[in-house]
């Protein structure tokens, strides 16, 4: 993998699957969607899916043999999930700190408002997943997983810094943020 060269104040990226169990209810999906706007990351693509068991294995991989790897795979393989590449200038550690610990329990008890504390059901049926680390580059791994398409060298050259710098506007139609228009052709 090339490296990426990077202003020092460029947006980080992270992924962030909401999970079967929140994509099921309506409700929860569009609440942690504005958790997601209110935290003020912006969306820089988005996409529902439905997760093959052999995608499910090979993402997880790191975890085959622990005992939760196989509940993990058939979850995960349930129903539709959600992906998000978010950016933000310290995604992944705010897009932790808004899920809240792994485990539900911790999280009703540490950190009652984050996402996995309002919503989690068990710790497999935690409503979400995010990327844990820049260090390992599990982002861009995971980011890959995902939108194989994407290109995130071509993203920090051509869109980070229009995001960066703003304007901003968020399409809820697209469900992204794009640069907004200037210079008086219309509304953004």
């Amino acid at each position: 993998m090339t490296s990426i060269l990077r202003s020092p104040r460029a947006l980080q990226l992270t992924l962030a699957l909401i999970k079967p169990d929140a994509v099921a209810h309506p409700l929860i999906l569009e609440a942690v969607h504005q958790q997601i706007l209110s935290n003020k990351f912006l969306i820089v693509r988005t996409r529902e899916l439905l997760w093959r068991k052999e995608d499910c294995r090979s993402f997880y991989q790191e975890h085959e043999g622990r005992f939760f790897y196989q509940r993990l795979v058939e979850f995960m393989a349930s129903g539709p999930i959600r992906a998000y590449i978010l950016a933000h200038k310290d995604a992944i550690q705010l897009w932790r700190t808004l899920m809240g610990p792994t485990r539900v329990f911790r999280a009703r008890h540490v950190a009652p408002d984050s996402i996995r504390g309002s919503f989690g059901l068990t710790d497999t049926r935690n409503t979400t997943h995010g990327s844990d680390s820049v260090v390992s580059v599990s982002a861009s791994r995971e980011i890959a997983a995902f939108f194989p398409d994407f290109s995130e060298q071509r993203w920090y050259e051509e869109e980070e810094p229009q995001l960066r710098c703003g304007p901003v506007h968020y399409s809820p139609e697209g469900g992204i943020h794009c640069a907004a228009r200037t210079g008086g052709l219309g509304p953004a």
